[in-house]
């Protein structure tokens, strides 16, 4: 990618150190880091190499891994707030380099990739390729359902990674990282070569037929955590569409796109 963040984002960024400088701090002498086995640690030096990255701390590494249903049966933190910090950092470092990438190009421009750049479908596979799936720490319930596969399980475990590696060496850190896993599919997305998820497709052709976005709703939720089933109503241009079924709250938008389709032809 090769861009490195500009003092055009100078307090933001100055704000941000802070927090990084104080939350490390704080995280470094917390409870909820947990010692690592040895065993454990080689299998994590192994993805750092394939990384490209290096930690000093190889307990939030690890901690980025740890799914809730892990946690509860562990008693270890999970990596729900990794992924909060690491969901803000990618999305600056990605904003950034389509700044500079996308020169003049207009704001709705910049939006639609960076939308299916940190999209969970992009996020899913950008883990697979560097085999997060095979260092997630799943409860025994989860792991029986699936879950090393669940696309939202590993992006979230990705964003996740991006956190860890920014709270553990810094922001420069994390952007490195970032360029180096995303790169290619951030470019591939600019192309126009990239698998266009339902909800983008939906988003994309309500503009172009209403001049406006689409609305989404839960209507209903059901079934255990690990298998939820997500209904969802959506209006475009001030018209309802029937509620769509789907196991995660992007795949409704398939029928939905389907459905506006059909419409006022």
């Amino acid at each position: 990618m090769g861009h490195r963040l500009v003092p055009a984002f100078g307090d933001g960024l100055k704000a941000l150190r802070g927090q990084w400088r104080l939350t490390r701090r704080t995280v470094g002498a917390s409870a909820e880091l947990r010692p690592v086995t040895s065993a454990r640690r080689a299998e994590l030096r192994s993805l750092q190499r394939r990384m490209g990255v290096r930690f000093r701390d190889e307990r939030l590494m690890n901690m980025s891994f740890c799914h809730r249903s892990y946690t509860a049966e562990a008693g270890a933190a999970s990596n729900e707030r990794l992924e909060f910090l690491g969901d803000a950092v990618l999305g600056l470092v990605v904003s950034q380099w389509l700044y500079r990438r996308l020169d003049g190009r207009p704001e709705g421009d910049l939006a639609r990739v960076k939308s299916v750049v940190v999209s969970e479908e992009s996020l899913a596979r950008i883990a697979r390729q560097i085999a997060v799936d095979r260092y997630l720490l799943l409860g025994r319930g989860e792991e029986r359902s699936g879950g090393r596969g669940k696309n939202a399980l590993l992006a979230d475990a990705l964003e996740a990674l991006i956190g860890a590696c920014y709270l553990d060496s810094g922001l420069h850190a994390a952007e490195r990282f970032v360029e180096q896993v995303f790169a290619e599919e951030i470019e591939d997305v600019i192309a126009g070569r990239h698998r266009q998820d339902y909800k983008t497709l939906l988003q994309e052709l309500s503009q172009k037929r209403f001049r406006a976005f689409p609305k989404y709703r839960v209507a209903e939720r059901r079934g255990p955590d690990h298998d939820r089933v997500f209904s969802m109503d959506v209006v475009v241009d001030g018209r309802p569409y029937e509620p769509c079924a789907g196991r995660a709250r992007s795949r409704p938008s398939s029928a939905s796109r389907d459905r506006l389709l059909g419409a006022r032809r």
